[in-house]
């Protein structure tokens, strides 16, 4: 789950028809549910990945676009085009197609059909990416501030949680609401959430041709996969579900465990970072959140230079640290932006922070901050009662010292989604799947984003095999750890179930 300050961010709404493109691969009728044969028995046209706006794509890909309903209740009203993207299998054992989702929420997913590429995995399968809807190249997209304005509001100075620092947050939480509403509109707001991707990803999984969904999904990609198993059991062929949230778990308790678990990766990365030469947070790992900040905290008041002419501002600089505690292997760039940030320079902080708020070398932006507030607003209630709001700040600060600016009160603002234009669409509850096919969940000791119990307790609700990473990252399943690929790949291509108590 993407993490950090409340993102507030964007570009602009289009809708163009499906892609025409040259390649037409016939489909096998589908039993599609009532009214919904028009979307289950689409052709689809595959071709080109030119116009899908991502050059990061693998050669051979090809590309097309799949209709659906916007809102499922009614599937003679509007539409919506879903990216969708293709790697054929290699070898002559096909066994189907299988579906990708990095997670977010709110982040494209067309180009993960190069994932386990030299593996069984690319030899038996068509390797299926998706930009889930309103993200990406799918269409229409979730759009509500500019590049500019994105811009703006990062080099704007932190509020702190005086009664005119919450005002105003909360004023600018309604802004961003209304823009959001006027440049994407109502309805499809009300209709990009977890119930609806998840109904998205049926079509596909008939328009491409599979009686049974094949499906791997990372981080908030484990919440499509368990709501699909939800939605549609009969469908499932093989799920593996990497760094999971708890589906019974509410927002409040989600996100201080998350704290808590990110303050345990920089705790890791400070253990480590003093066993060198010239760490920026010195040679006392037990200093390290005091030192850090030390180093951030003038941000606070003051940005510091970097060659592109924004600066580093303190929010900035806390997105950027976030983004190397994602993985260890990240950490040698944490410990140059430091390095950096005590010499008056920001640079490489400012460079990870773009990396994270997805803004591009012209300046542009991409979609996901956007979409990952429209989709975080409509998938859970909000939190409305100002009593859980400032327990919620204080304990974040508690249980995250690395992340107390030291401007905490008794009182916090209302978040973002007290202000979001239309209702949520899903709620926390435990799971309860009789007959669901056997599935895979994937969970690493110190992963700071979804804790590992998290991942304990899905496999528990899902009655699926557990696979434990020890480890300090998010997620790991099919990056070359020879331990937890070859049981994953073994279930995906025989479904052979791995061992019992699996720990690599």
């Amino acid at each position: 789950m993407r993490t950090g300050r409340a993102v507030l961010m964007a570009t602009a709404l289009v809708m163009t028809a499906a892609a025409c493109t040259s390649v037409v691969d016939g489909n096998p009728t589908a039993t599609a549910p009532e009214g919904m044969g028009q979307f289950y028995n689409q052709t689809l046209k595959w071709g080109s990945c030119s116009d899908f706006g991502d050059d990061d794509m693998p050669k051979g890909a090809e590309c097309t676009r799949v209709t659906v309903p916007i809102d499922y209740e009614k599937p003679d009203g509007g539409t919506a085009q879903i990216a969708l993207s293709r790697l054929k299998a290699t070898g002559p054992d096909r066994i189907g197609s299988l579906l990708f989702n990095p997670g977010g929420p709110g982040v494209a997913g067309i180009n993960m059909v190069g994932i386990a590429d030299s593996t069984k995995l690319a030899e038996r399968f068509d390797r299926i990416g998706f930009d889930p809807r309103g993200t990406g190249a799918s269409l229409p997209k979730i759009e509500c501030m500019t590049s500019e304005e994105n811009d703006a509001e990062r080099a704007e100075a932190p509020k702190d949680n005086s009664p005119a620092g919450i005002a105003a947050a909360e004023t600018e939480n309604k802004q961003y609401a209304d823009k959001c509403v006027t440049r994407t509109g109502k309805d499809f707001l009300a209709h990009v959430g977890t119930r609806e991707v998840v109904q998205d990803m049926d079509v596909i999984r008939a328009a491409v041709g599979d009686a049974k969904l094949n499906y791997v999904g990372y981080s908030y990609g484990t919440r499509l996969g368990y709501a699909y198993a939800e939605k549609f059991p009969d469908h499932v062929r093989a799920l593996v579900l990497d760094g999971a949230l708890d589906p019974q778990q509410d927002p409040v308790k989600e996100s201080v465990l998350q704290a808590q678990s990110f303050q345990k990766a920089f705790d890791a990365y400070a253990a480590d970072c003093a066993s060198k030469e010239n760490c920026p947070l010195g040679s006392d790992p037990a200093q390290a959140t005091a030192k850090f900040r030390e180093l951030v905290g003038p941000l606070w008041n003051k940005s510091v230079p970097t060659e592109d002419p924004r600066g580093l501002h303190y929010g900035d600089a806390i997105t950027g640290v976030q983004q190397t505690l994602y993985s260890n292997r990240f950490w040698p760039a944490l410990t140059k932006g430091l390095r950096e940030l005590a010499q008056n320079r920001g640079d490489t902080l400012l460079a990870l922070a773009d990396m994270y708020d997805g803004r591009r070398e012209d300046g542009s932006y991409d979609n996901s901050a956007d979409a990952f507030n429209a989709i975080r607003c409509v998938d859970d209630p909000a939190i409305t009662d100002r009593s859980i709001a400032a327990k919620q700040d204080s304990e974040y600060r508690r249980v995250a010292p690395f992340l107390d600016d030291g401007h905490g009160s008794d009182a916090a603002p209302l978040e973002l989604c007290s202000s979001w234009p239309v209702p949520n669409t899903s709620t926390p509850h435990r799971l309860s799947i009789p007959g669901l096919p056997k599935t895979v969940v994937i969970s690493t000791t110190e992963d700071p984003a979804t804790p590992y119990q998290a991942g304990v307790d899905l496999a528990d609700q899902l009655g699926a095999a557990l696979i434990t990473f020890n480890g300090t990252r998010h997620t790991v399943s099919l990056s070359g750890v020879a331990c937890v690929d070859d049981p994953v790949i073994a279930y995906l291509t025989d479904l052979t179930v791995p061992a019992a108590g699996l720990t690599c």
